[in-house]
């Protein structure tokens, strides 16, 4: 009989001898195996993560004992064990179970988490809220490799130096940078410095010195003899210099070794760091053979290992970039690539294989990624900071501080722009507009599609930019095919792509497409023509274009796939105030909630992004304001003024002004697209 068949919750778990849990895991790993290959998502590092699941699981008393998880995208095997194996086939889906932790999705999920680098410093919020309200239970955070290289790690390690709470670090290690006979002397040495017979020594030798006058002086040198043990033999030193004592590393694919050695540190207090060596894609050969492919993927077929083909289509905008980038490096020697960790996420992976010495991996490091990138142009380079929007949240203070207040010629080139899909709220990027647009000195680009992304790169490379730069373009692929070299842009212009009536609609990066099937499909069932402008620049604005679209139409409508508060349209809002506008905005965006995850056309369906409800946005605009005849809307009646002293026009009708309008609009169609929905929800 199948034990995981037995698991409802942790408390089955803990009911397991140790011969069973070996293999339990063997089970969780198959039904991972099995659930990831029908839904894709994150696999290597979840398959390197089974043994310490089931053992943290078997050991702690969940969920009053706290285990957070960093990054936590190795939190498949924990779902399944605490009470979410039944539901498994729905992570990542919409309206399923998250990719990551969620406080949220369940009680055992003690702190979400999608970004690097945070549980040191949030374990320690808990020990120390955990002993200033009188309670009693285990702090314990599974810290991934690559969040080593995040500053927010050392800054929760030299706090926790200082406090020295009682907590446990699990430093989960799944790189090949340590050697075979390392780890078994330190497997060795870990079995001693853990053993409770050697800890009660330590004890009794610390208390027999306190017997003596020049004991401090004493003290100190059994500390130094076991430090200089420690350093020697295991790379430990440096978390016992901050005060934390660090056993490992041990191979963390051996179940029994990790139950002993988790057990022997339960009789530790203070702070301790457990050092564990895993094997990203452990027990799947093609993930042990290849864990940078099999680290995030799409459905495969989990017998051979082979992915379903993708139908062939055109470019994705990341590769269109990466593709650029090389075009560029080999006729501009100041072009700098810059990358925090997504060399293959962020397409700039081929750009540091043909130019090593211009290519920086900076790991999970985006704050300093970005003031490195300030160094680099202020030194007289042409840095490009490939980084996803999402992460570029991380270098805020760098962005203003040491990019923005500087001037510095810095081209942020921001993947992800807009909504993500099955990464969900971790992962959208949907607020870089609004917090871009609050710094000085910054242009703000969106591309319509892959062309004019090459274009605006190779103008913001080659040319003579005074000032910092920064691009979003979506994780999709480009609607066009890409032509050869790079076309001229009118650098800070919008451009008009549809002609119309009374209705402008004014588009940003994604929106622009969808706009133009919209206004399309109007013009098609109604014979009304909507103005399209792509608003390729969004700071600054193209004032030019703007101040004729005001005087011009009677309605101006925004998209954007970023949040409504502080993005593109409040800012065309602000600016048509101060115009004293007398038209009527309309501003359709993301609303000031975080959405959740699914795939991006069902979450456009959600929030009214999709062409269907930017249709019925416009048709409802124009019906409005000028009456249906048989089912389809008759000519504008309304009249206009003469224009005001500051150029814009006062709408009127029968004479009298009509009211300036503003309004901020995401949409939800809960009725009118409830089959949108259902279609779209049948072909995923």
């Amino acid at each position: 009989m199948s034990l995981l068949a037995e698991i409802k919750s942790p408390a089955d778990v803990k009911k397991l001898s140790d011969d069973q849990l070996v293999e339990l895991a063997g089970e969780v790993r198959e039904r991972l195996i099995h659930s990831v290959s029908e839904t894709g998502g994150h696999f290597a590092s979840n398959l390197g993560a089974v043994e310490l699941t089931v053992a943290l699981v078997a050991l702690c008393d969940l969920p009053r004992d706290k285990i957070l998880w960093d990054v936590s995208h190795q939190t498949y095997p924990y779902k399944i064990l605490t009470g979410r194996n039944d539901r498994m086939d729905t992570i990542r889906q919409y309206g399923g179970l998250s990719g990551f932790a969620s406080r949220a999705e369940s009680e055992y999920d003690a702190f979400g988490a999608a970004h690097a680098s945070t549980s040191i410093s949030a374990a320690l919020g808990f020990a120390c809220a955990r002993d200033n309200l009188g309670q009693d239970y285990r702090v314990i955070t599974v810290t991934g490799d690559g969040a080593m290289t995040g500053g927010l790690t050392y800054e929760g390690l030299n706090n926790l130096g200082e406090t020295r709470k009682d907590m446990l670090i699990i430093l989960n290690d799944n790189t090949w940078s340590i050697s075979k006979n390392v780890g078994a002397i330190s497997k060795y040495l870990t079995g001693i410095m853990a053993d409770q017979r050697y800890n009660k020594l330590r004890a009794e030798v610390w208390e027999l010195t306190g017997h003596f006058k020049r004991r401090e002086k004493i003290r100190q040198a059994v500390r130094k003899v076991e430090e200089s043990i420690k350093g020697f033999l295991v790379p430990g030193s440096f978390f016992e210099k901050l005060g934390i004592r660090y056993f490992g590393p041990i191979d963390g694919h051996d179940l029994k070794l990790l139950l002993k050695t988790l057990r022997e540190l339960d009789t530790l207090k203070g702070p301790r760091l457990l050092h564990i060596a895993t094997v990203k894609g452990k027990g799947y050969e093609p993930a042990e053979g290849d864990a940078l492919k099999y680290h995030g993927v799409t459905k495969f077929d989990k017998i051979n290992g082979k992915f379903t083909p993708k139908k062939p289509g055109l470019p994705a905008y990341t590769k269109v970039f990466g593709d650029a980038l090389i075009e560029l490096g080999e006729r501009n020697k100041d072009l700098q690539v810059i990358t925090a960790a997504m060399p293959t996420g962020a397409g700039v992976e081929g750009f540091g294989k043909k130019f090593p010495e211009r290519f920086f991996d900076v790991g999970i490091a985006e704050a300093h990624g970005a003031c490195f990138s300030a160094g680099l142009a202020a030194a007289g380079a042409r840095p490009v900071f490939a980084v996803y929007s999402t992460f570029l949240q991380r270098a805020y203070d760098q962005v203003i501080h040491d990019i923005g207040i500087q001037n510095l010629p810095v081209v942020l080139c921001m993947d992800r722009g807009g909504l993500v899909g099955a990464d969900g709220p971790t992962h959208h990027g949907v607020f870089d507009l609004s917090y871009l647009q609050a710094v000085p000195n910054f242009t703000i680009c969106a591309p319509k599609d892959g062309n004019e992304l090459r274009s605006m790169l190779r103008y913001s490379v080659e040319e003579k930019i005074t000032g910092p730069i920064a691009m979003r373009y979506p994780r999709a692929s480009t609607p066009v095919e890409i032509t050869p070299g790079f076309e001229n842009i009118e650098w800070g212009t919008w451009e008009e792509l549809k002609s119309g009536e009374t209705v402008c609609v004014l588009a940003v990066g994604t929106m622009v497409l969808t706009a133009m099937e919209a206004t399309a499909r109007l013009e098609a069932l109604t014979g009304q023509k909507a103005s399209v402008v792509n608003a390729r620049f969004i700071k600054p604005l193209d004032t030019v274009m703007l101040n004729s679209v005001l005087e011009k139409f009677s309605v101006v409508i925004t998209i954007e796939e970023n949040v409504l508060l502080g993005g593109f349209g409040s800012t065309i809002g602000s600016y048509a105030n101060e115009k004293e506008y007398n038209g009527r905005i309309v501003n359709i965006g993301v609303p000031d909630r975080f959405v959740t995850h699914g795939t991006v056309p069902q979450l456009w369906v959600e929030i009214g992004l999709d062409v269907d409800s930017i249709f019925e946005k416009i048709q409802s605009v124009f019906d409005q304001i000028a009456p249906r005849k048989s089912g389809f809307f008759s000519k504008l009646t309304l009249r206009r003024t003469a224009r005001t002293g500051n150029g814009s026009i006062r709408q009127t009708t029968n004479g009298k002004p009509a009211t300036a309008q503003a309004e901020s609009v995401s949409l939800t169609n809960k009725e009118s697209s409830l089959s949108t929905k259902e279609s779209v929800s049948s072909k995923e």
